[in-house]
């Protein structure tokens, strides 16, 4: 690849706020986004967790900035981009991470739970990108949104119907921002992450749980997908590369949504 070529996906110089990203998947997003040059920050409701992930970023050479807000609180939330925009710098890439599951059965659940869910999933989401698109579009500067999608945004599962619905409903409204925003060179789009080796599946990957084999013997790939490997798709999702990407959803699943399944006989 040229160096010309290589500077597509050069985010020296860009600010990017992973929402949630004290753990997980968008730790490893934030991670991936710094090492092609970004200005990383964080938030989270939970000092604790804060404190703990801005020594881990210390630790891998990444100076974050870290902030405790709400993303479902819509006053906090615009008074924190703001805060943000202020003390670090303007935002250009803003990938909504921040997200919760509960697994009950439907007819166990309350509307509370579902309400809950869907307010951190698809709300927040919204909630975040409404501020940061309002500065991009006064700034006159475009800037790329990132919408952590999932597959339960194309798949039900027993136990998630609040997850799916959230997720479901963020496909769409990943499509409305593109509608709406586009014009203004903002870029809006998902990546649906499949299923993951992080410290939060670990119990049910170990000790010949059933649900590892299941996994395994679904992804075309055979294996469980590493955090690391959803670094490329934000960086491009995140760079000048996908300048005329728009409303997308990019499933980094190993494969499972492609196909029905293994032969009984395989």
């Amino acid at each position: 690849m040229s160096t010309d070529s290589l500077k597509l996906f050069d985010l020296s110089g860009k600010t990017a706020l992973v929402t949630g990203a004290t753990h997980g998947l968008g730790m490893a997003i934030a991670k991936g986004l710094a090492g092609a040059g970004a200005k990383i920050v964080i938030n989270d409701i939970f000092p604790e967790k804060i404190e703990n992930a801005v020594k881990e970023y210390k630790e891998d050479g990444i100076d974050v900035a870290a902030y405790e807000f709400d993303v479902t609180d819509e006053k906090s939330a615009e008074e924190y981009v703001a805060k943000i925009e202020k003390e670090v710098a303007p935002i250009d890439i803003l990938v909504n991470n921040a997200g919760i599951i509960k697994r009950i059965p439907m007819v166990d659940m309350s509307a509370e739970e579902y309400r809950q869910v869907v307010d951190v999933d698809l709300v927040g989401p919204f909630i975040m990108a409404k501020y940061v698109a309002k500065s991009m579009i006064a700034r006159n500067s475009g800037g790329k949104i990132i919408n952590m999608c999932s597959m339960m945004s194309e798949l039900g599962r027993n136990t998630v119907s609040a997850y799916a619905a959230a997720k479901g409903g963020l496909k769409m409204l990943t499509k409305n921002m593109a509608t709406e925003w586009a014009k203004h060179n903002i870029q809006s789009n998902a990546i649906g992450p499949g299923y993951y080796a992080t410290a939060q599946t670990a119990p049910i990957r170990e000790g010949g749980h059933p649900f590892n084999d299941f996994i395994i013997n679904r992804t075309p790939a055979g294996r469980w997908g590493l955090p690391e490997e959803l670094q490329g798709v934000a960086i491009f999702l995140a760079s000048q590369a996908s300048d005329f990407v728009n409303g997308i959803v990019v499933y980094v699943d190993g494969g499972i949504l492609a196909t029905i399944g293994k032969p009984m006989n395989e």
